[in-house]
Formats: C-alpha cells, structure tokens, sequence
C-alpha cells in the first residue's frame, strides 16, 4: 500500500530526529467518549488513534539498542520494531512485524494491563510518560481489520499432525493460531455457544467491541483453525477421548468457577456473581431484554464487592443499565486497587462511586427476600500480606449498612472443575489448578495446559503468553 504524503515526510526525517527531539514530543491522548455521553450507551469508550496521532506518538520511541519493553511483554513481541514503522508511516510493515509475534493485538491493544508491562518498563518511563506501546498496538490492528487484507502467515509444510485445544480464550485462540503457523491440523472445542472465552463472556462492549473478537477470531477460522462450539470436555467428550482422536491436547479453559464471601444473605434475591452478571449482559444480551430472551436485574442503587478489573467492569455496567448509584466496596485503598488504572479513572469520570476500606460482612434482605442493604465493617491497613499489600485489618464497632437492590460479587474465580473431575489421571494443585511443567506440559504425555486453568485468574496478556509457550513445546513434542 502507498504511504500518504504526511507518513512519506516522516518516513524521510525519522531516523533524523535526535533524542533530544523525541523527548520533547508529548505523549498523545487517546480520543474516547465523553462521559456524559458513554454512560447511557455500550459503545467503546477509546475511539482509537488517528494516523497522524500514531505516527506522532510512534516517534516519541527513542529506539533503544537494548529495549526493556520486548521483556516486559509476555509474549515477547518486538515493540521497537512494529513502533518505528509506524513512525515512519509503514503500516503495513508495522503490521506485518506485529502479526508475527502476536496472535490477538487488536484485543490485547485493548485489554492488555500495558502500565504494568512493557509501558512500565520504557525507558522514557523513567523521566515522563511512556510511549502509548498499547495504543500503538490497538492502531495497527484496527488498520488491518479495516483494511481486510491480512491472515495468518502460513509458511510451515504440513505436519500431519493433529492437535485439540480446550477453549477459545485468549491462551487456546493464541496456542491454536501458533500451532497452526507452525504445520498442524488445529480443532478448538468451546463450551458456550460463541467462541473467544472470556473476551465474550466477560468482558464489557464499552471495553472490548464482540465485532473485534469475532473478526480475530474469523481471521484464525479462514488461515484453518477448526472451531467446534457447545462441546463441553468433560461431558461431551472425555480427555481420554480427545487424547485417542488428537496427537496432542491443550487444555485452556479457564477458571470460571465464582468464588462468593461466605456471608450470611449471599442466597438473598438481586445477589449475582460477577461472572453470571456480566455473562447475561455481554454474551446473552441481556442489556437489550426483552429483544433478546436473557433478562438482568436492574436496580436505582447497585453495590459491587471488589477491587479488580471485573469489579470495574461490573459497576460501570450497571451504571449504564440504569443505576442512579453504582459503587465499589473495596477493602482497601485506591493506591492497593488491582484495577488496570485506566479503568478506575474511566469508572470515576463515570460517577462510579467508591467505599474503601470497607469489608461487606452481611448481606441483608426484606420481608420477600429481596436485598436492601449491604452491611459493611470498616478497616485499617496493617502490614504487607503474602500479596504484598498491606493487610486489612477489621475496626471493632465500625460496622455500618450501605442500602442497595443488587449486589455483585466480584471476588475473583477458581477452577471449574468439570473437566479436571473425568480425568483422574490429570495432577492438581490445593486450588484445584492443573499443575504442569516447564514446558507446560501436565501429567500427561502430550497434553498440556496454560492460561487461568494454571496459574488461576489472572490477565488476557499472560494467558496468551502461556499459549504461545505451549504451543512451541506441543510442536518441539510433535516432531520429538
């Protein structure tokens, strides 16, 4: 594709710019919606970058010989590279170099915790702002998907070699992208009814468009990546089963299991866990009922437990269903917070409000079982924990009630154990995670596994970053 005339003017004077040039460009700020506006709507927030706002911000990078960035990104991609064809107005350079290290950049350029990665280790970091690696990312991926024009890079000879992935989430949609670039016959078994996992399920549209994943998703479907949906591993078939048809398995299904507080009025009428509420709402659509079939509960004041990116989520999208008061119960402060800070300074422009150093100790009902309030107890930090945050430490006669309609629990999740319990065979942790090796290989020859069903919940970036790594061992396995 020809360059514009703007991107050939900076293709001409990039390798020019001095450092001192670079370090005088500031970092560009994403363009979003309103807040007034976005919070009666399930639009993307981020609008995404303009060329020219790429290619300013891609210049800021001050091309290190020894880039930390590429380190701090799970699945290693190249950022200086990709960075400087942006700059200088490639893009389908940029894309090509991008595409080759990352299986789903137009989702991880949304969701990826950046700030705490390959942003944080930026050298510009050290005096300043990071250079936006994110929404570079997002900017390259977004002008392929708008260019139509670019699949999977299938260079490999056929292997002959069939393998069966577990789930279509960000660790089995990025092993079975890897497995196919690499020669092999690839099957994605998924449990739900739609493919991507948890990038449907539960993550909002305002965070992560479903036309973005299902496009990535379609790209993987065309290079030849087989997806069979509504087969659950466990029921549908066995592990044995998969194990006798395939010559390899990769297990990547997640830990969906909700984890509740053990507290008395959990059973109460309008309690959800953060994973049934945002699943009707972003999976079943239930934001559009009676249109589509799923119903929410909806209320004037709505209470979210947790501090995560799922608590973030939760809230933000009960504002946008109609709350007049959606508010986050944290146990802690804004400064021990888990949340991506993107997200919490989306949520307080949103009127998100927030009670810290609370810990929710009841959940209390009417006459009809209904819930009306949640009792809290106030807390103090003590010393770090084995998390490294200081301790919450409960206040003795602080107790105090915060009146809602609907509470969301949205303290993490564990393993589901529907497919671990048919496999006997398969090595589990206390947590009921499965254990696997350096290669991610588990207790059983040639099936392997990674992302959350591993390591427990955790970010989109690091379960990618285990699929990639498995698929490399799956393929060293295969040809072994």
């Amino acid at each position: 594709m020809k360059n514009c005339v703007q991107c050939s003017s900076v293709h001409s004077s990039q390798q020019k710019l001095s450092v001192r040039e670079r370090l005088l460009i500031p970092r560009q700020k994403m363009p979003e919606q309103p807040p007034e506006v976005r919070t009666h709507n399930f639009d993307e927030v981020n609008l995404g970058f303009s060329e020219q706002l790429a290619i300013l911000e891609a210049r800021r990078c001050l091309l290190c010989k020894n880039p930390k960035c590429v380190e701090g990104c799970p699945v290693m991609v190249n950022v200086p590279r990709f960075i400087s064809y942006i700059a200088e107005g490639n893009f389908e350079a940029a894309a090509e170099s991008l595409f080759a290290d990352n299986a789903l950049p137009a989702i991880t350029g949304r969701v990826c915790p950046q700030e705490t990665q390959c942003e944080k280790t930026c050298v510009r970091a050290n005096k300043g702002e990071p250079v936006a690696i994110g929404h570079l990312e997002r900017f390259v991926a977004d002008w392929v998907l708008q260019k139509r024009t670019r699949g999977l890079n299938i260079s490999a000879e056929k292997s002959g070699k069939k393998v069966a992935v577990v789930g279509s989430g960000p660790a089995g949609l990025t092993a079975a992208g890897e497995l196919l670039r690499l020669g092999h016959s690839v099957t994605v078994f998924e449990a739900l009814h739609e493919p991507g996992g948890v990038l449907v399920y539960g993550i909002p549209e305002f965070r992560l468009p479903k036309s973005i994943v299902r496009a990535e998703v379609e790209r993987l479907k065309q290079a030849g990546v087989k997806i069979e949906c509504n087969v659950v591993i466990g029921r549908t078939y066995t592990l044995d089963e998969l194990r006798n048809s395939f010559d390899a398995v990769f297990i990547g299904n997640g830990a969906g299991l909700p984890v509740f507080l053990d507290i008395p009025g959990e059973n109460l009428k309008g309690v959800y866990s953060a994973n049934e509420y945002l699943t009707r709402v972003n999976l079943m659509g239930a934001y559009a009922f009676p249109k589509f079939d799923t119903p929410v509960l909806t209320g004037k004041s709505v209470a979210v437990i947790g501090g995560g990116n799922v608590a973030m989520d939760a809230a933000r999208t009960a504002k946008r269903l109609g709350a007049e008061s959606s508010t986050i119960v944290y146990r802690r402060t804004k400064k021990e917070m888990p949340a991506r800070l993107e997200e919490i300074h989306h949520a307080e422009e949103e009127g998100i409000k927030f009670e810290f150093l609370a810990a929710p100790i009841e959940i209390i009902g009417n006459n009809e079982k209904w819930v009306k309030a949640l009792k809290c107890q106030k807390m103090k930090l003590g010393e770090p924990d084995a998390s490294g945050r200081c301790r919450p430490i409960p206040i003795e006669g602080s107790e105090y009630e915060l009146p809602c309609e609907i509470v969301i629990v949205a303290v993490g999740t564990k393993a589901n154990p529907l497919l671990t319990s048919t496999c006997p065979g398969l090595k589990l942790d206390k947590r009921g995670n499965i254990i696997v090796d350096q290669n991610g290989m588990t207790s059983i020859p040639g099936v392997f596994a990674g992302g959350d069903i591993v390591r427990g919940a955790a970010t989109v970036i690091l379960a990618m970053g285990d699929g990639k790594r498995a698929a490399m061992a799956i393929d060293q396995y295969l040809r072994d």
